[in-house]
């Protein structure tokens, strides 16, 4: 036996417009609203540095890590800033060095000059847009790994791998103390 197709009396509205319909739904209902009446919370100027990107809401990490794989610089933004201006607001702070190792999302002409400014050589492969490639060390570039291994390892930690804290500080908080427990203790 089939069902039938009608709505069932009890399942019809019993007011004949819409609107005196969706007047007296109860998530609707005046008495029943949130307490701060629809507007905007007020928490203060805590960011929460969590953006949209195809994968949904993220944050980023950027980190410089020395020769042997260990973070000396790190700064936490949205998901959806690109890597080169996130490594733009950590260049006033890297150390002295010769070179600075770094993937495909940091090639850009601004970051590159930037770089050379500061007296440091870019081992940066260029991007796929980039109709006049840059050349660069591959043989130094090979040690790239490090960096990919010092993520590896601070995603071993539950917490970070899945961003279980709401408030960017938080969060902050938490790498810094995986990757001082992890890397330097």
């Amino acid at each position: 036996m089939e069902p039938s197709r009608r709505v069932r009396p009890h399942l019809r509205s019993t007011c004949r417009r819409k609107s005196e319909a969706r007047a007296y739904h109860d998530r609707r209902h005046t008495l029943e609203s949130p307490s701060h009446g629809g507007e905007p919370t007020q928490k203060g100027d805590v960011p929460r540095r969590i953006g949209r990107t195809k994968g949904g809401l993220n944050s980023k990490l950027h980190t410089v890590c020395d020769g042997e794989g260990r973070p000396i610089v790190m700064l936490l933004s949205e998901g959806q800033m690109s890597d080169h201006k996130g490594a733009r607001l950590v260049l006033d702070a890297l150390p002295k060095a010769k070179t600075l190792i770094a993937d495909r999302g940091y090639d850009s002409t601004p970051f590159r000059e930037a770089l050379q400014e500061k007296g440091i050589e870019p081992c940066i492969p260029s991007s796929r847009s980039r109709k006049v490639p840059y050349p660069y060390d591959k043989a130094l570039y090979r040690q790239r790994h490090k960096v990919e291994n010092l993520f590896a390892k601070l995603k071993d930690w539950r917490r970070i791998a899945t961003r279980y804290d709401r408030c960017a500080h938080t969060f902050f908080s938490a790498i810094c103390i995986a990757a001082t427990f992890i890397f330097w203790i």
